[in-house]
């Protein structure tokens, strides 16, 4: 009777398991892949080892932070929810969150002093809470994933110099932003400027004076910004091909993502000048899921094929001048939509750190994906966000069966 193909993954593999693993998680490894030998096609056996492999290596950098909330994290990995909310400081609940356990982030992070919920004494105070807050988003996403940020350059005082009217200059946010988000780790891959169409603003029209220097454009664009988590991980990945950990460092393919190349001479796949499979942590994710289920439709990838986008921003005020939405700075459903087509696979956790009207969550649940919104202002938000969330998810008339919507006070 021929070897089981697991026997000789462990075989090749085992001196590296060893010095990857302690005694015991070596020992809890072994017996976690035991239900492999019961699976017969080389090609299952491979992927559900290196399946295996990749969810202990990540528990183990997970164990490395030790400012987990339990009582948190198990509402977050209740598997029965349609959408979480979770009610606190987004910067505090993601302290309280697992490393790299969510798969995508999409927000938009509060007006600089623009609102009511939204008040800073200066630009360099809104710009320290933000930094601490993308240091943790950046933490709790997971490698190689994405983060996507929609801001509005804004005109307003920086209360820097001084607070008189006449200190209110064009602030240029999403450059702030980008200096910001790579230097807590992030890589900077492109800016889609959205055209939000005819402003509606009156501001700065000097129709009065139709002269030089009085005339200026108004803001009618925003940016939403994409940017990669590349945490450079040294750790072994098995070889796609043969699922052994004979693989040595080749180089990085992008800054922080480490590449590399398969060394067992017994593998299936090798060049023709002998070089073996070369991959990386991302492509054993993302060449796995390919096909006809995994297809992003052409018409959505033609609507974001170029670099300026056009659709109209959420019109909240009705004839009677009442909010519908219950938020003044509700964010369309076109940019959580791109976040989470392009960026996330079907049952993935879809974060968003500043709630607000919940439409991140009500996307990701559309389109069958975990959609967690984490929003400060429960007592000025909660009607109106859960409102908004039922009326995209009607009850279905045979069983009247609403959305399974769970909340949780976060509280340290």
């Amino acid at each position: 009777m021929s070897q089981h193909y697991l026997k000789k993954i462990l075989e090749i593999s085992d001196p590296h398991l060893k010095k990857i693993f302690s005694t015991g998680r070596y020992n809890e490894f072994l017996k976690a892949v035991e239900y492999i030998y019961q699976l017969e096609k080389r090609e299952d056996i491979v992927k559900n080892f290196s399946d295996k492999y990749v969810e202990f290596v990540k528990e183990d950098y997970q164990r490395q932070y030790q400012g987990t909330n339990e009582s948190l994290n198990s509402f977050l990995e209740k598997k029965d929810d349609d959408i979480k909310i979770i009610w606190g400081n987004c910067f505090d609940v993601m302290k309280g969150m697992k490393s790299e356990s969510i798969h995508c982030i999409v927000t938009s992070p509060p007006y600089y002093n623009a609102r009511k919920y939204s008040t800073w004494k200066n630009l360099d105070l809104y710009l320290y809470d933000m930094r601490n807050i993308i240091k943790e988003a950046y933490r709790v996403l997971d490698n190689h994933r994405v983060f996507v940020f929609n801001v509005g350059d804004i005109f307003d005082n920086d209360n820097l110099t001084t607070k008189s009217v006449w200190g209110k200059r064009r602030l240029p946010l999403a450059s702030y932003f980008i200096k910001i988000f790579e230097e807590e780790g992030f890589t900077f891959v492109d800016d889609f400027i959205w055209d939000k169409g005819e402003v509606q603003s009156e501001r700065n029209k000097h129709k009065n004076k139709p002269y030089p220097f009085y005339q200026y454009p108004i803001n009618c664009y925003e940016h939403i910004l994409i940017f990669h988590k590349h945490r450079l991980d040294e750790t072994r990945y098995p070889c796609p091909v043969c699922g052994t950990l004979k693989v040595n460092g080749n180089t990085q393919s992008e800054i922080g993502l480490r590449s590399w190349e398969c060394k067992n001479l017994e593998c299936f796949e090798r060049s023709k000048s002998n070089r073996g499979k070369r991959f990386s942590l991302k492509t054993l994710t993302t060449q796995s899921r390919q096909g006809k289920m995994y297809e992003i439709s052409e018409e959505f990838i033609k609507k974001w094929r170029r670099d300026i986008v056009k659709f109209p921003p959420v019109i909240k005020i009705n004839s009677k001048g009442e909010n519908l939405l219950g938020h003044t700075a509700p964010f369309p459903e076109n940019i959580p939509e791109l976040a989470i087509q392009m960026f996330s696979y079907e049952g993935e956790k879809v974060l968003d750190p500043f709630g607000g009207s919940f439409t991140s969550v009500i996307v990701a649940k559309k389109l069958n994906r975990t959609g967690i919104g984490i929003e400060l202002n429960k007592e000025m938000f909660r009607e109106a966000g859960l409102k908004n969330i039922k009326n995209n998810f009607p009850a279905n008339l045979l069983n009247q069966k609403n959305i399974n919507i769970s909340e949780y006070d976060y509280k340290q």
